[in-house]
């Protein structure tokens, strides 16, 4: 929260009862512009699906969707800050840093303001420091990888996943490639690059199919045309479409890879990476 941040002195009575609306209360005295106040209530939202052992949507619907129905007094019980834990140790792996400790922060803002309400006792996030180091992700084994590359998904992403798994590249490293950076008959990047890349002939055919009548531009695209600003290296000049995130890349995969996790909360890249031994560096 900044300085710039006003709230209102007075106590807002009634207490209210759901989380939503503790969230409006929260919103209109923190004297926000409208943007602002956009993003700040997408970020609430979010956090407030794991409190009810829910999966938060993703995407599109991330931005469109309304805080599960939630009393608020359920941020005082103990075993709710256990499942917040959990839902920030997933969102650190998921999210790029300046992302999560932004919603972190924008959720930190909206507890300390409703416990100097009298609404909350408790802080669910005490045990939490700013910059949770992120929990180390098990590999997935080989027959879990089988599964995630054999799942009906968009041919970006699951060129993007095997890319990833051949590789052993850091995701931002293969959000960031070009297609003139891609030797397609060699199955490599161009030896111009500091890193070199290899991959197999089945990921070649995949990048193949991508790249169909494309020479220039970002290798993994937006599904959307790129927003009026977006810079000339991070748009395709024949689709006008933008590079994509690395945060749409993970939330994409997660969502994906939700079925076939045991405990329903899908998987991470980072988890798909080859480990050492694999057939490129990033």
């Amino acid at each position: 929260m900044t300085g710039r941040q006003r709230f209102t002195a007075e106590r807002m009575t009634p207490e209210p009862v759901e989380y939503a609306v503790a969230v409006d209360r929260y919103l209109a005295a923190a004297g926000l512009g409208e943007q602002s106040r956009r993003i700040y209530r997408i970020a609430l939202t979010t956090w407030a699906w794991p409190l009810v052992g829910r999966a938060a949507p993703v995407g599109g619907e991330r931005r469109r969707a309304g805080p599960p129905v939630l009393p608020l007094a359920l941020l005082d019980q103990p075993a709710v800050g256990a499942r917040l834990r959990a839902a920030v140790r997933q969102r650190a792996e998921a999210a790029p840093a300046s992302t999560f400790n932004r919603e972190l922060s924008t959720l930190r803002g909206a507890l300390a303001w409703w416990r100097g309400q009298g609404w909350l006792s408790a802080d669910p996030l005490a045990e939490v420091g700013s910059r949770p180091a992120p929990v180390a992700a098990t590999r997935l084994s080989a027959r879990e990888v089988t599964a995630v590359l054999a799942l009906r998904a968009p041919l970006r992403d699951q060129t993007l996943w095997h890319l990833l798994h051949d590789t052993g590249a850091a995701i931002e490293r293969a959000l960031a490639l070009d297609v003139a950076d891609l030797d397609l008959v060699r199955h490599r990047t161009r030896q111009r690059l500091a890193t070199q890349l290899t991959w197999q002939p089945g990921t070649g055919q995949l990048l193949s199919f991508l790249l169909v009548s494309r020479t220039q531009g970002p290798v993994f695209l937006t599904d959307r045309r790129a927003p009026a600003g977006t810079p000339a290296a991070d748009r395709c000049p024949l689709t006008g479409r933008g590079r994509l995130s690395y945060r749409r890349a993970a939330e994409l995969f997660t969502a994906a890879t939700r079925p076939l996790d045991p405990e329903h909360r899908g998987w991470t890249l980072r988890q798909l990476r080859r480990s050492e031994g694999g057939r490129g560096t990033g």
